[in-house]
């Protein structure tokens, strides 16, 4: 079998970068060493840049449908069991209040999709069928990685089918996106490096129709998205997106006892069936490289995060858009040397960086957790006191979980050979998200008319905005890029609001929505700013700073 991108491994990270490769009528053949996806519980929600990027691909809408309730509450609780008063709440908009605030924000605060609460379970299929109706993908379940060797013009890969058959894929380039446990990663000898077995835990799926319509039950907490226990044994009880289904986080001595837990916490009669159990390790780990020539690396397979933050699957769908665009630009040709090399420098920078994140939410975490003490749920002065100071300290500290707005939308790439080098910069915060439409920052969302975003008129190109109303032609960039091969366009906001807002008057964007370089006049040499920022080499560049 012949194809010009293999994809190994088919959770969201491998299927998000199959569609978008198939969109752009890149043959690619996606395998799986799974028969089909499997009902497990792993991640549980799309953040607002993931969403944004579905959105780009077409399907977001496809996915709110198979979420969760638009209108369901988002509250994070901390609670000694369902049946009693919770010790905080922390409130949170539904996805239709978050989607209806946002339609009306005319300015870049926002982005232009709100999170999304959806099982993996529900969002694996939903891809699935999503890459296998593109003419130019092949998905292949039942079919594991085994070995590849490459050399200068592909990559050659036997694979094993479930009937014990093995073959060869030749492929121009291959994405390893199989997990934290990758075939790939370990083929290529490549290590991961930080802090593993952090904490071990269990996890336990659960099925029962009459918990969550049941809520409050008795003087307990009501609808909400998350509840965490507050005890000794890490005890986290989640809603999944069908609300008929649960899963349970706990240190417990066996698999078994998952089920008293449930009970434990639940603390009334409910009929429920306990769907599976698993244990699980807590790891803030990194890969020391990306890939090795044609070989690439993403998802889990590059980077492990604690859950917390929900930075895990986001981050590599990140990933996969990254590496998309790229392969899609190199196998037609216009994409220069540095493109691919690229991948790397900025995903790898954005790994770290969210680790950090996902550390920094589990540290507050922790730290409200350690101050339980024995006589917590005694009903006296002291157990009171307790419960006060815990609930005090979690009420700083667990925000440090469900508010990640900065990590998740304004990262921004550094010292990228892809972008046009301007120092300074606003901070990259985890918490707070800083619109400022700096060089290697998304393009920040504005409305441009009902429904319409900015972002939705840039399509899978690069584009040159020109902002205000005293602009100038800008032919001789679009003609520096025609000479490479590149697509491009030009986008005209004519409005002051436009300038004011956005701060420059000229943006060139990639097709992934970074910004590449902006100014308040034309570049000295286009042809050179062409060049960068296709991954072409520069020789003797002029610097260009906004004036």
């Amino acid at each position: 079998m012949n194809t010009q991108v293999l994809i190994v491994g088919a959770g969201p990270v491998g299927l998000t970068l199959a569609i978008d490769l198939g969109q752009q009528g890149i043959n690619c053949i996606l395998i799986e060493k799974k028969g089909a996806p499997e009902f497990l519980p792993k991640m549980e929600r799309c953040n607002a840049r993931t969403m944004e990027i579905y959105r780009r691909l077409g399907i977001v809408e496809r996915i709110r449908e198979a979420g969760l309730n638009s209108d369901a509450p988002m509250d994070v609780f901390v609670i000694t069991k369902m049946t009693e008063p919770p010790l905080l709440q922390l409130e949170y908009d539904s996805v239709a209040r978050a989607q209806a605030h946002i339609a009306g924000v005319e300015d870049t605060s926002e982005p232009a999709e709100a999170y999304q609460l959806i099982s993996q379970y529900t969002l694996e299929p939903l891809l699935k069928k999503v890459a296998e109706a593109l003419p130019s993908v092949t998905v292949m379940y039942g079919t594991e990685f085994e070995a590849f060797r490459q050399d200068q013009t592909g990559v050659t890969t036997t694979v094993r089918t479930s009937n014990d058959e093995t073959f060869d894929i030749r492929s121009t380039y291959m994405a390893g996106c199989d997990g934290g446990a990758s075939r790939v990663r370990k083929a290529l000898d490549i290590s991961l490096r930080g802090e593993g077995n952090l904490l071990k835990l269990r996890q336990a799926l659960y099925h029962c129709d009459e918990l969550f319509d049941r809520l409050p039950l008795g003087a307990g907490p009501g609808h909400g998205r998350h509840y965490h226990v507050a005890d000794n044994q890490a005890s986290f009880l989640i809603m999944q997106d069908s609300t008929r289904h649960w899963t349970l986080h706990a240190v417990v001595e066996d698999d078994a006892a998952m089920a008293t837990q449930f009970e434990k916490i639940v603390a009334a009669p409910v009929k429920y069936e306990m769907l599976y159990v698993g244990e699980w390790k807590q790891n803030l780990l990194l890969a020391d490289r990306y890939g090795e020539d044609r070989v690439f690396l993403a998802g889990d397979a590059a980077h492990l995060v604690i859950p917390t933050g929900g930075l895990g699957m986001n981050t590599g769908v990140g990933d996969a858009i990254d590496l998309s665009w790229k392969l899609a630009a190199t196998l037609r040709g216009w994409g220069g040397p540095k493109l691919l090399k690229s991948y790397e420098v900025e995903r790898r920078q954005i790994g770290d960086r969210n680790i950090g994140a996902s550390r920094y939410a589990s540290l507050g975490r922790r730290k409200w957790r350690s101050q339980w003490a024995k006589g917590f749920h005694d009903e006296t002065p002291q157990g009171e006191a307790l419960r006060n100071n815990l609930a005090n300290v979690a009420e700083i500290e667990q925000r440090k979980t469900n508010e990640m707005v900065g990590a998740e939308l304004g990262y921004r790439y550094v010292d990228s050979p892809l972008i046009w080098d301007e120092p300074g910069g606003p901070e990259q915060l985890f918490r707070t998200y800083d619109s400022t439409p700096w060089t290697g920052v998304r393009l920040p969302h504005i409305w441009v008319k009902p429904g319409v975003s900015i972002q939705d008129l840039v399509g899978r190109n690069y584009a040159v905005l020109r902002m205000g109303p005293n602009t100038e032609a800008v032919d001789p960039i679009v003609e520096a890029f025609r000479q490479i091969g590149a697509p491009i366009k030009v986008l005209d906001f004519p409005e002051d609001r436009y300038r004011d807002l956005y701060g420059c008057s000229y943006f060139l964007v990639r097709p992934d929505l970074h910004i590449a370089w902006r100014g308040n006049g034309l570049p000295e040499n286009p042809r050179k700013l062409a060049a960068l920022v296709t991954g072409f080499p520069v020789d003797n560049m002029a610097r260009y700073h906004a004036a």
